[in-house]
């Protein structure tokens, strides 16, 4: 018998989670069993006393017991302080401790049963175990005593992550599982993010090959109507395109997704146990007995057929498992004897399962569960936005994760780094309190350093496979080959080495890869010390340029961040922006050659004009897009396109609402509680400077000391690209503020406006309005607030205006013909959700320290009625995937090197309405390729059709051996998706279907994607 180690948990304080979730009470020193080699030798049938074997039960209510623990992968502690239980002055929370102390009590009676969703955590635990505990493990799961539920690397938020992360973060646990246990996941488990999206129910959820999704988080009015006429449990269709094919069965918890009041049984909880023993005092088996009844049909009042769910588990439960098992067994068992109901250890699958059975009619859900309240003054749409700087990140990593995996299967060296690390820090950060932006400081400063070390290593693993790439070297040729490429993360604010020294004798090669599978012209901006620089191309023909003077905001910004994220002196400064164009093929790239003209004399021709403002409006546009702002105000006037011949007034200004204060509710990094007082402009009149060149037009504001703007229009883009940077938000009045930009439209609106899903479907919002209950509006603002991951529209009966966002955001529109976007939050107060900290982020180099500024981008353009989509869509796609710069020295480039390549057939690209989202060589050989079809169904005339794709023209050179088509996470194959059939009330079953791919043919090897379709396959070569 292998030696039995004991744990002991110091003490800690009690915690308040965000509302509704008690974390830890005082712990004294709690003793777990932690070495399970000795469980083999455990003989359950002398432990167990206690009849808990019954199923279900026809004619009865049955009471299905779900044993949980909720474990986020940080909030208060980081993941690694949760998972060994350091840092418990914070909060008492230790996962390992779980994972094993539920082992234990799972093998004492085989009819217990436990569900487990975080596989970041498990994945920590597992690799720990011996070969017999694993062995062990592996018995529980086939026995179905453990369950994974949702089984992502994470419980993913629903309002700030982007549809591409939430899939790959499922699918990195997923696949973990299938490898390990040979099980796919049946339950969607979102029980704490912050309200529900579209996508989760059909893309999360029917498409992953779920029965069901359950949670716990929906609007407090909302809860009160379904639970006056029994709809929190629905069939929910969330997308308009897919209907009832994608529908999933959703059950929305009565209250929470701890067990009803007195049943929450962690170790020195104060509650009252079970005490059956007679010959000790307070025997009260009747009392406990009469108590499980009493909340069972209280429950099942609210609650369609005879089967309930009780959630048995809260944040961070079962560290001494027995504590709950022990007091479980015991309700089951007289329960039972007393015969009024039925209790029975359960799990979601199981209970959707009865659900099912029941063959009986649900109500229909579409759309969304956003916004959340939870109380009149509770919205919680703050964290739309909270921590804008690490929600950039996310997005960019996001995007740059995709591209290098790309690389990594073309052109990487197989003994070198991966990308693995990246995919497991974003897997982490996709979090409902990472991405959120939730968390406390000290826990996002650990979310933002494991995605630098991942990013990290991720750029080693683009740079070798670039030079791979480059040099025209087969892979297995590429093992010793050095990346002499280097990369500028920090291009936004004007950092890039370089791109700097270009000017001091050093010729630059730029090679530029296009991740997208179309063709792409577009403007790239270099920072650069001199204008005596020449741009050509790979044939050797000079590019135009244009040289634009760097401003100070930006200057500012780089000197500040430069010391406070590198620890660098910032040196000279670059003096310009140089500007071109490049042009890359699909999934493929293009060199350019940067290089000294001085021999020539210095260069003028390519300077940026600034102009003097001398007419009352200033146009500006050197293409069909045209902008006009006022002389005398400096704001914007109007956008006119005369390729469409859209002409529309538009103002646009920055204001700032207060955040309320009030001790009973205050704004903060959840909820958004204005104080009550109209927004503040922040400046009406505001003064500009205008540049203008061949290429690009720009429009400098300076709208206050803390928020500038750079407005771009340029040659061949038929939209406007606006710069904010914001910050820092003064708090000298002692008064949080929250600020949006407003964009004000000549346009007929009434009150519907249309946000995007996870940067997926398009839904329409109505202001002050619910399609489920009738809204009683107690937060004008704040409840009309909506989250944002691709942007935003609004529509008359003529035109269409759009914005596009490069991060996740919140946006609403308050008035007719509004649109605003919150781009930034400095709160002084906590509001009560948890987190125990004010939203202040500051930003310090030594003993300075200042309030985050945040640089961001948004975009701005105008079409006819029904034009705009193919513009989201596509613009949408370039924003989320931008070109990938790499550099390296002339020196080093010869004249073998590879210029301009698509590692595509050369003739061909992916039709306009399809993306390649997918492209990971898996660790067993195999390549998993996703598509997805662009439109919605009926979205855009030309594009809302069937697309086809060309395996064979994608890889060329490369035989497909073996093509299996799978689920949306790899786990399974799509024949062998089995999905079970729901009624729902006053359908009669007779519902069109929409346009799907048919099977491929493995000889032609064409895929065929209807609207919005994603397909997922593992090729073998």
């Amino acid at each position: 018998m292998q030696k039995i180690e004991l744990h002991c948990l110091p003490a800690s304080k009690m915690t308040w989670s965000k509302t509704g979730k008690l974390g830890f009470l005082t712990w004294g020193f709690l003793f777990v069993l932690v070495g399970l080699g000795f469980l083999g030798n455990v003989d359950g049938d002398s432990l167990r006393k206690y009849n808990t074997g019954r199923g279900i039960v026809p004619g009865k209510l049955n009471v299905h017991l779900v044993a949980h623990s909720h474990d986020d992968v940080g909030w208060l502690k980081t993941i690694d302080q949760y998972y060994v239980g350091s840092n418990n002055s914070i909060q008492g929370a230790c996962v390992e401790n779980v994972l094993d102390s539920v082992v234990v009590s799972l093998l004492r009676d085989p009819n217990r049963k436990f569900v487990f969703a975080e596989m970041a955590f498990f994945q920590r635990w597992w690799l720990e175990q011996s070969a017999e505990t694993q062995e062990v493990v592996r018995k529980l799961v086939d026995a179905g005593q453990l369950e994974f539920v949702n089984g992502g690397w994470c419980m993913h938020d629903e309002a700030a992550a982007h549809y591409i992360d939430m899939i790959d973060q499922t699918t990195l646990g997923h696949l973990a599982i299938k490898e390990q246990f040979n099980k796919t996941p049946r339950s969607g488990w979102q029980i704490d993010p912050f309200g529900h999206s579209a996508v989760q129910a059909y893309l999360l959820g029917a498409e992953l090959g779920f029965d069901s999704v359950h949670f716990a988080r929906i609007d407090y009015q909302d809860r009160a109507t379904r639970k006056g006429d029994k709809s929190l449990e629905v069939i929910w269709r969330g997308s308009k395109t897919f209907g009832s094919s994608s529908q999933i069965f959703a059950n929305a918890f009565p209250v929470h997704y701890s067990p009803p009041e007195g049943f929450h049984f962690e170790v020195f909880d104060d509650f009252v146990p079970v005490q059956d023993n007679p010959l000790l005092f307070d025997y009260n088996v009747q009392r406990r007995v009469q108590d499980f009844i009493d909340a069972s049909l209280v429950q099942a009042n609210v609650t369609r057929t005879n089967h309930i769910m009780w959630t048995m588990g809260d944040d961070f439960q079962y560290q001494y498992a027995e504590s709950w098992f022990k007091q479980m067994d015991k309700l089951i068992h007289y329960v039972n004897q007393d015969g009024r109901v039925n209790a029975l250890y359960s799990t979601p699958s199981i209970y959707t399962d009865a659900k099912h059975a029941a063959n009986d009619p649900w109500p229909l859900k579409t759309d969304d569960f956003f916004p959340y309240a939870d109380g009149p003054n509770s919205y919680w749409t703050g964290f739309f936005t909270s921590r804008p700087g690490f929600k950039r990140y996310v997005r960019q990593l996001s995007g740059y994760y995709l591209a290098a995996r790309q690389l990594e299967f073309f052109g990487k060296n197989a003994s070198g780094p991966s990308t693995y690390e990246l995919g497991d820090a974003l897997g982490v950060a996709q979090h409902h309190d990472a991405v959120t932006g939730t968390a406390k400081q000290h826990t996002t400063n650990d979310w933002a350093k494991r995605l630098a070390i991942g990013a990290t290593e991720a750029e080693a693993v683009v740079g070798s496979a670039l030079a791979c790439l480059v040099s025209k070297k087969s892979r297995d040729q590429c093992t010793s080959l050095a990346s002499t490429f280097s990369q500028c993360q920090l291009l936004n604010i004007s950092y890039c080495p370089p791109t700097e020294e270009a000017s001091n004798g050093k010729n630059l090669v730029l090679v530029v890869y296009n991740p997208l599978g179309w063709y792409r012209n577009d403007t790239i901006r270099l920072p650069i010390n001199e204008v005596d620089l020449v741009i050509s191309d790979s044939e050797g023909n000079k590019i135009d340029t244009q040289y634009i003077p760097m401003d100070n905001v930006t200057r500012n910004l780089r000197n500040f961040y430069l010391q406070a994220y590198l620890g660098l002196s910032p040196g000279q400064d670059p003096k310009y922006w140089l500007v071109f164009q490049v042009s890359v093929p699909p999934l493929g790239w293009s060199t350019y050659f940067i290089s000294s003209a001085s021999e020539i004399g210095k260069r003028t021709s390519g300077l940026s004009r600034m102009e003097s403002v001398q007419n009352d409006t200033i146009e500006i546009g050197p293409g069909n897009l045209k902008m006009s702002f006022s002389s005398s105000t400096g704001q914007l006037k109007r956008i006119y396109n005369s390729n469409n011949g859209i002409d529309i007034p538009v103002q646009q200004s920055y204001l700032w609402y207060g955040s309320s204060s009030d001790t009973q509710q205050s704004s903060g990094a959840y909820i958004f509680r204005p104080n009550g007082a109209p927004p503040t402009v922040v400046s009406r009149s505001v003064p500009v400077k205008v540049i203008r060149g061949p290429l690009v037009d720009e429009v400098h504001q300076q709208f206050s000391s803390w928020i500038y703007q750079v407005t771009r229009v340029y040659k061949d883009k038929e939209h406007a690209e606006i710069e904010y940077t914001i910050g820092p938000i003064p708090v000298d009045d002692s008064l949080g503020k929250e600020v949006i930009t407003r964009i004000t439209a000549n346009m007929v609106t009434e009150k519907v406006f249309y946000t995007d899903s996870n940067g997926r479907d398009f839904l329409k919002r109505t202001r002050d309005h619910r399609a489920d209950w009738n809204l009683s509006v107690t937060q004008p603002v704040a409840g009309n607030y909506y989250p944002l991951n691709l942007g935003m529209y609004l529509r008359d009966s003529k035109s269409e205006l759009s914005v596009l966002v490069d991060r996740a955001t919140g946006g609403a529109s308050i008035n007719d013909g509004e649109m605003e976007l919150m781009f930034h939050r400095r709160i002084l107060h906590d509001d009560a959700r948890g987190v125990g900290e004010a939203l202040d982020e500051n930003v310090c180099v030594k003993t300075t320290c200042q309030g985050l500024k945040v640089r961001g981008n948004y975009y701005l353009s105008v079409n006819p009625l029904g034009g705009g989509a193919k513009w989201r869509r596509t613009t949408g796609q370039e924003v989320y995937s931008p070109l990938l710069l790499a550099f390296t020295e002339e020196a080093k480039w010869t004249a073998a090197h590879l210029s301009k390549a698509s590692l595509m057939d050369p003739n061909y690209s992916l039709p306009p309405n399809v993306a390649l989202i997918t492209l990971q060589e898996l660790e067993n050989g195999s390549v998993l390729l996703r598509l997805a079809h662009l439109f919605e169904a009926g979205e855009d005339a030309q594009y809302s059709t069937l697309a086809k794709v060309e395996l064979k023209k994608i890889f060329p050179g490369k035989p497909v051996k073996e093509l299996k088509e799978m689920s949306l996470s790899a786990n399974q194959e799509k024949s062998e998706m089995k999905r079970l059939t729901w009624k729902v009330e006053g359908e009669d079953g007779t519902l069109p279907s929409p346009v799907r791919g048919g099977p491929v043919d493995t000889s032609a090897l064409v895929v065929e994607l209807g609207p919005m379709e994603i397909r997922t396959f593992l090729l073998k070569f």
